[in-house]
């Protein structure tokens, strides 16, 4: 039978470094970490937690029957043996070494990612779902898909999808072209800045900077504050009054809008944050701005209100 484009990994977690006041690195190793691959810098992966001092060895031993079918496997578990699942990014691949990197974002005791982060230690144990080198079938579980051609990129980002914007950057110099590249990442503290390695114009927005400063309020200002419709116009883009699909979207389903796949677009936007706020800055672009909307891809990374880490 095909090897399965993705596979259940058992990984154990040998380093912690904290990236900035919010952002903390793990560092994992395991058995069969070597074969597993990434296939951009957005690579997306599911990591699975042990709840209430439980285990994780009841998911591995049913994987192991359903080895074709790690999700199967997953929903076969009684409720009380599933562990919880969440989804990440690949933050760095280093399968020569066995390891990998998942960087995780601290808010609290609310939920059973963030809890685990809070309290983790060298020896600790999680399951991981990631694509498996040299399997057949599509390449799946990423985004970002930049044009050939492109000439201007705009990438926006909140403090989830840092680690997967940070590491878009970089991959920026593989481009064929050189494109003007502008990112707004919002975080939580003016101390969660980093130095990126790519030169692009970076704009750091800080909410720890303004009082009762809602989330995604700071990517909206900022990006109104980009002259962006005579760039967009100028590259053939045409501002709309009229109700589109844009504005019909369900503000409480999910937001997943790729980009169509055309290496002649000149502009591609990449915008990864909480749902509302994606949604939101995808209608400016596409409506205010006139970009047409197949040059955007926009992601909810997690939903305001609900239990996401």
């Amino acid at each position: 039978m095909a090897q399965q484009p993705y596979q259940l990994f058992d990984i154990t977690l040998i380093r912690r470094t904290q990236v900035s006041a919010s952002l903390v690195k793990f560092t994992f190793n395991g058995p069969d970490v070597g074969q597993m691959t990434t296939y951009a810098p957005d690579q997306r992966i599911k990591l699975f937690f042990p709840e209430g001092g439980g285990t994780l060895d009841p998911l591995f031993e049913i994987a192991k029957l359903e080895e074709h079918d790690w999700y199967g496997a997953y929903r076969t578990l009684p409720d009380a043996q599933r562990p919880s699942m969440r989804t990440y990014t690949i933050r760095a691949l280093r399968p020569e070494r066995a390891e990998v990197d998942v960087e995780f974002v601290l808010h609290g005791d609310n939920g059973p990612a963030s809890r685990w982060a809070m309290r983790a230690r060298p020896g600790d144990r999680l399951a991981m779902t990631a694509p498996v080198a040299n399997a057949e079938g599509p390449k799946l579980g990423y985004e970002w898909k930049p044009p050939q051609n492109v000439r201007r990129i705009l990438i926006i980002a909140d403090e989830t999808a840092l680690p997967a914007a940070a590491g878009i950057l970089e991959t920026l110099d593989d481009l064929p072209l050189k494109p003007r590249v502008e990112a707004l990442f919002e975080v939580p503290r003016s101390d969660d800045v980093q130095a990126l390695p790519y030169a692009a114009k970076l704009h750091w927005l800080a909410r720890d900077t303004e009082l009762s400063c809602q989330h995604g309020e700071l990517l909206m200002r900022a990006v109104r504050d980009i002259d962006l419709h005579k760039e967009i116009q100028a590259l053939g883009g045409t501002p709309t009054t009229a109700i589109s699909n844009e504005d019909n979207v369900d503000e409480d389903g999910p937001l997943w809008e790729p980009a169509t796949q055309d290496d002649s677009a000149p502009f591609y936007a990449w915008i990864a944050a909480e749902t509302k706020v994606a949604m939101r800055l995808r209608r400016y672009l596409v409506n205010e701005c006139g970009l047409p909307k197949q040059y955007v891809t926009s992601m909810g990374y997690w939903r305001l209100g609900k239990a996401n880490g």
